[in-house]
């Protein structure tokens, strides 16, 4: 199993070597304000199978908050994924950026009290006004 990814200029390309897991479509503002869309749809990768194979020095980050950090593209502004320093094990990959075809689905929307008034929810899966249950990590 494995993915590419890449930004929208093209010039920040990625290999996953692995999995997609805790796949959910995020509603809180900070997701919307990021991606300007209304829900970001994020899921983590190990960060020992998230390799950039090209772009690196084009990737630059803005730090969120203490310890979290959402990293792009300097060219065309592409959001690629979030890293925090409680969890370095793992990277918060934006979903959008994968060119392949994703075998994981997402399991929930997350932060729906906190949606776009303009966004109709108009799909089956559950929904939480935080975290789904049982997440086992930090809180963003």
């Amino acid at each position: 199993m494995g993915y590419k990814a890449s930004c929208l200029c093209q010039t920040v390309k990625i290999e996953i070597r692995g999995a997609i897991s805790d796949i959910i479509h995020c509603h809180c503002s900070l997701c919307r304000k990021s991606t300007g869309t209304a829900y970001a749809t994020n899921g983590f990768v190990k960060a020992d199978e998230f390799i950039v194979q090209s772009g690196k020095d084009s990737l630059k980050a803005y730090t969120v908050k203490p310890g979290r950090k959402r990293h792009f593209c300097v060219h065309c502004a592409s959001p690629i994924y979030s890293s925090n320093d409680a969890d370095p094990n793992r990277i918060r990959l934006r979903l959008g950026i994968v060119d392949s075809d994703i075998n994981e689905r997402p399991m929930s929307h997350n932060f729906v009290s906190s949606k776009a008034n303009w966004d109709d929810l108009d799909d089956c899966l559950p929904r939480y006004d935080a975290f789904e249950p049982n997440r086992d990590l930090i809180p963003t």
